[in-house]
């Protein structure tokens, strides 16, 4: 079992940067058997699971990055396998980036391709805010 933790959240405006975390914790094996983790968001009024927008996947052992069209080239996401934590940075935030925030986490293979939401853990979410 494994215990995600995001924080970073708050609110920004437009044009801003914010640097989300993803804490990880739980059974060793269980962590270093992670795949891969990734960072999604729901906006207001898309409650059910299915709405909740894939932007960035990171594969923990080659380290390999994939994101989402609406982000490339403002958003990184980045991990510090020492720390267990997950990163995502986000640049030139505008206010459709405004959204619940949630990292996840999977250690099935292909978990994090094409978009699924349908990953094995999960965080709480952590709120952002983007003032114009």
């Amino acid at each position: 079992q494994v215990q995600l933790v995001e924080s970073g959240g708050g609110s920004v405006q437009a044009g801003g940067s914010r640097r989300l975390s993803c804490a990880a914790s739980g059974y060793t094996y269980a962590i270093y058997s992670i795949d891969c983790m990734g960072w999604f968001r729901q906006a207001p009024g898309k409650e059910r699971e299915g709405e909740r927008e894939w932007i960035a996947s990171i594969y923990t052992g080659s380290g390999s990055t994939y994101y989402a069209d609406s982000v490339k080239g403002r958003f990184t996401i980045s991990q510090d396998n020492a720390e267990n934590t997950l990163y995502l940075q986000m640049n030139s935030l505008k206010p459709e980036d405004s959204a619940m925030y949630y990292c996840a986490a999977d250690p099935r293979p292909g978990y994090c391709s094409g978009g699924r939401v349908d990953l094995r853990y999960w965080g709480q979410g952590t709120q952002v805010t983007v003032s114009s």
